[in-house]
């Protein structure tokens, strides 16, 4: 039997716009309790480059950011057993509780799903033709290969939902 391993709660609020949703946390990121927190992993560096921020390693200064740009992160997957951090390993997962999520914030414009994983498992939560947009882009994992920039420019379409003004 693996072990149990939970997500973490959402990082959202009354001004978020977009939501961004992962799979679960890899095992670095339960290890550090911080989304994203491998250090080969490329989501703080797309966010950082998408709203030119100057980078920073510091987890509160992130969050502020995401914040600060109307951007909400969560997982699909609540809880799972998986050994290792890869997707394919996830077995007898339980989903996070999406509809609620979006019910609570109507502001929420649009869905990203960072990964295949998180893309499949919110179309099996919400449907196929929820009422508001969902997009699958490029995982920001190291072990999805395409370049930065490829994923970096895939990357730029959250841009389109987002009222910075």
């Amino acid at each position: 039997m693996q072990n149990r391993i939970s997500s973490f709660p959402p990082i959202i609020d009354n001004d978020s716009e977009i939501l961004i949703l992962g799979s679960i946390p890899g095992v670095k990121s339960l290890e550090k309790q911080q989304y994203y927190a491998h250090p080969q992993n490329k989501f703080w560096t797309i966010i950082f480059e998408l709203f030119h921020e100057k980078f920073t390693e510091d987890y509160t200064e992130r969050i502020n950011i995401v914040k600060k740009n109307h951007i909400a992160i969560w997982d699909v997957i609540d809880s799972c057993e998986r050994k290792g951090s890869l997707d394919s390993e996830i077995k007898n997962e339980e989903a996070n509780q999406i509809e609620e999520l979006l019910e609570i914030y109507p502001n929420i414009k649009a869905i990203f799903c960072n990964g295949g994983k998180s893309y499949k498992n919110l179309q099996k939560i919400l449907g196929k033709n929820y009422k508001i947009p969902v997009f699958l882009l490029p995982s920001t994992s190291p072990l999805h290969t395409i370049s930065f920039e490829r994923k970096l420019h895939d990357w730029r379409k959250i841009l389109e939902f987002i009222d910075l003004a």
